[in-house]
């Protein structure tokens, strides 16, 4: 199923960063293997970024969903926002820190931050013979 990233959270990936990431296998208590080869997973592109927690609130309800974005330096492949996967437990979301500021009327706010990582795929779309 294709499913178009919302054009209004476009800007999530302004500041992304392109890193690998290692998914790790992960042990349940019972002893049996989440993953179903012996093979250790293959490093996987991801994208970096550092959100306001606001922002993350509003695209919580996105993650672990496949999407692809329409437009900018991302179109044309696939991004999936990690948020519980557990083979993913490190790159979950983790505090990005926050910001002090001073609006134009001289209140003071805080921002806080997020650091979230996507899985970065490419799409490859199949060709009618």
């Amino acid at each position: 199923m294709k499913r178009a990233w919302p054009a209004e959270f476009n800007s999530v990936f302004d500041t992304a960063e392109e890193v690998t990431i290692e998914p790790i296998t992960v042990e349940p208590v019972n002893g049996e293997r989440l993953v179903a080869h012996d093979e250790p997973p293959a490093p996987r592109k991801a994208l970096r970024v550092r959100i306001p927690m606001e922002t993350y609130e509003r695209i919580w309800p996105l993650a672990e969903m496949r999407f692809r974005p329409a437009e900018g330096p991302y179109a044309g492949k696939a991004v999936t926002l990690i948020a519980t996967n557990p083979h993913y437990h490190p790159w979950h979301p983790a505090d990005g820190g926050s910001e002090e500021k001073v609006s134009d009327s001289g209140r003071h706010y805080k921002i806080d931050y997020l650091i979230v990582h996507f899985l970065l795929d490419d799409v490859r779309e199949p060709v009618a013979a």
